[in-house]
């Protein structure tokens, strides 16, 4: 069975580290879709995003790494998924992601499996580590 987790990973965190290696027991294969919207602006380029998250998982078989710039149930159908993967951290991320789940499903058929993040991490966003870098700050340790 293959999932997809999906998403900017403008920078890749520990959050998004954590939820991918909580679902890799659940799944034969997890394809990590970086999407890529050119309405979007991003600190890191494609290329980095992609070089970074391939080398995290180099040594684990069952983690592929791949771009995608149009809709998330089509790269689902392209991957031939049965799940998208996301993380959960607060309220408002569980009522943004229930809202795609429930579009995604009507659309596509396809299901969504939230996981709820880690507490130790459940502060930690890409914008987060965007605004601490744009400052100066040391972001190492919000990084795997």
């Amino acid at each position: 069975m293959t999932g997809i987790f999906t998403g900017s990973f403008d920078p890749y965190t520990i959050g998004h580290d954590d939820i991918l290696r909580r679902a890799l027991p659940l799944f034969d294969h997890i394809v990590i879709g970086i999407g890529v919207n050119e309405r979007k602006s991003y600190m890191q380029s494609e290329e980095e995003r992609m070089k970074t998250i391939k080398a995290i998982y180099a040594d684990e078989p069952k983690v592929e790494v791949k771009t995608y710039n149009d809709l998330t149930i089509d790269f689902a159908r392209r991957e031939n998924a049965s799940y998208i993967i996301k993380g959960v951290r607060s309220v408002k991320d569980f009522e943004y992601e229930r809202d795609q789940a429930d579009i995604n499903r009507q659309l596509s058929g396809v299901e969504t499996l939230l996981l709820y993040a880690d507490p130790r991490y459940s502060a930690v966003s890409s914008s987060m580590v965007r605004e601490l870098i744009h400052f100066g700050q040391d972001v190492s340790r919000f990084l795997p």
